[in-house]
């Protein structure tokens, strides 16, 4: 009795496996595999092809992009960091579109029907078109940035509490580099009140300190002699040397002022070197200027 009953359910157990085996085998058969392959290759082939156009079209663009500007850079009638800013975003914008077009292509080569779902999909429109508020603001931020010329690329800048250098002005963000190295990303959105320091001539003011017995007629005339002899070699300097005269620092120093102004960029070098000027004239005429109150020799008092 249990032998029969082993043998039966072995034999169902049998005729199971071969019902789906069967079952497995008319679908295998059914598919027509040379199709299959060959909408597998013909898509993959579409693919690269694809891929292979918009990277000749990034390369193309890209070169025929920067060969306008380095020309329009080599004009004098337009402002180097004025061709540098549009040139930067010129490129942004271009990635943007040539992106887009390309996911576009990918998208539907894959039979994704990219156009129901952009027109069809109202509640993830929605989202989509909160989420990218953001990116709305910082468009049009952009925008008005480069009509209003606010700044330009190489500018030098102060935009809540970062102070650098911009390097690039996208869509999106504003790259500005600070004195260290550090590259910031600023949204551009954020950007509300900004400090240009690059436009407008620079101020060099400098502090010559006297003594009070300093013969202040002969200290001008030989400030004016070397004003006349370095002068000439540096055009940057846009307005002045002026002599401002005597001014109370406080705590009983004076100082004899010098001022003028130069372009911007050039100001701590020509700084540099006329005070150098100014020190070793001085000094060959025999005039000495207050050394500093610093004691490097300061012995503290016994206890």
């Amino acid at each position: 009795m249990f032998l029969l009953a082993s043998e039966s359910i072995a034999e169902s157990s049998v005729k199971a496996i071969q019902k789906n085996t069967n079952v497995f085998q008319r679908l295998w058969s059914s598919i027509n595999w040379d199709q299959v392959v060959s909408k597998i290759i013909s898509t993959f082939l579409t693919l690269l092809a694809f891929s292979l156009l918009f990277w000749i079209l990034n390369k193309i663009g890209r070169r025929i992009i920067n060969h306008l500007f380095r020309r329009y850079g080599r004009n004098k009638n337009f402002s180097l960091n004025r061709v540098s800013t549009i040139h930067s975003l010129m490129m942004n914008l271009f990635s943007y579109v040539l992106l887009f077009f390309y996911l576009y292509a990918m998208l539907s080569t894959l039979g994704v029907p990219v156009g129901t779902l952009l027109a069809g999909a109202g509640v993830l429109s929605l989202a989509l078109g909160l989420g990218a508020q953001g990116f709305v603001n910082d468009l049009v931020t952009g925008i008005f940035i480069l009509i209003e010329q606010q700044f330009d690329v190489g500018d030098v800048v102060t935009i809540g509490a970062i102070t650098g250098t911009i390097s690039a002005i996208g869509l999106r963000t504003t790259q500005v580099r600070s004195a260290d190295g550090t590259l910031n990303f600023v949204p551009n959105r954020n950007i509300s009140i900004v400090s240009n320091k690059s436009r407008g001539d620079r101020q060099v003011l400098i502090n010559l300190r006297v003594h009070t017995d300093t013969n202040i007629d002969q200290l001008e005339q030989i400030i004016k002699a070397t004003n006349q002899t370095l002068t000439p070699d540096f055009p940057e300097i846009k307005q002045g040397p002026e002599l401002l005269g005597l001014t109370d620092l406080g705590q009983g120093q004076l100082a004899y002022q010098i001022q003028m102004f130069t372009l911007h960029g050039d100001e701590i070098r020509i700084q540099r070197i006329f005070l150098k000027a100014y020190l070793d004239a001085l000094k060959a005429e025999n005039i000495h200027l207050p050394e500093t109150g610093l004691n490097l020799n300061y012995t503290p008092p016994k206890s």
